[in-house]
């Protein structure tokens, strides 16, 4: 079997855009709790340690090149995770309406044997490591309208309880920065840190190749 990204996440929202982009990829999540932020630990390095943690796991049982990935909501300097419930959902929608908020998605990436370390990432304990934000702006939101959100079942299980990729999308107003960020994973700065390793786009449908062997 030609060799894959081991994602280390079960979001379907990742696979989705691995796959939307061709790069080859297998699922092995994290065997792992749910990082939660320390004490005044400022959000992008607190998502870049979460997104290590679960990297570091499953590199530790899995050969080949992996990925760990980590997104949370922030707004006023308060991280925000997934909900609890819906009324968590539901309180943090009202925090989030009508108001300007970061997303930060964090990337752990398996260094090859070789080669310089991408613009933007840094090299730390086998892996690079990245954390990229995203501006998004939601539009006013009345009570019911969250009511009416929340009885959907989307924001379950996401950061900052919504999806924009889904019904969530009618929420924002605008953003600055990457969409597929905010999504899950920015992509774009993925594939810059496998550029010497993949081969991308390839024609005929096919999935993106690797170049060598990666460790």
């Amino acid at each position: 079997m030609p060799e894959a990204l081991i994602l280390a996440s079960s979001s379907a929202r990742r696979r989705a855009l691995l796959e939307q982009i061709g790069v080859p990829f297998q699922v092995t999540p994290a065997r792992i709790d749910e990082p939660l932020p320390r004490r005044s630990e400022a959000p992008g390095p607190f998502a870049i340690r979460a997104a290590h943690a679960k990297w570091r796991d499953v590199a530790r049982r899995r050969a080949g090149t992996c990925l760990g990935a980590d997104t949370i909501v922030v707004i006023d300097g308060r991280i925000l995770g997934k909900p609890t419930d819906d009324r968590h959902a539901a309180s943090m929608l009202a925090d989030l309406a009508g108001r300007s908020h970061r997303v930060v998605t964090a990337m752990a990436l398996s260094a090859p044997d070789q080669g310089a370390v991408p613009p933007g990432w840094q090299a730390r304990e086998g892996c690079w490591t990245i954390a990229v934000t995203t501006a998004v702006r939601f539009r006013a939101l009345e009570p019911a309208e969250i009511a009416r959100y929340v009885a959907t079942g989307e924001p379950r299980g996401k950061a900052g309880a919504y999806a924009i990729q889904g019904i969530g999308g009618g929420l924002v107003a605008s953003i600055e920065g990457s969409y597929t960020n905010v999504v899950g994973l920015p992509v774009a700065v993925l594939l810059e840190g496998l550029r010497t390793r993949l081969v991308w786009p390839v024609g005929g449908g096919e999935k993106a190749k690797w170049r060598t062997a990666t460790r």
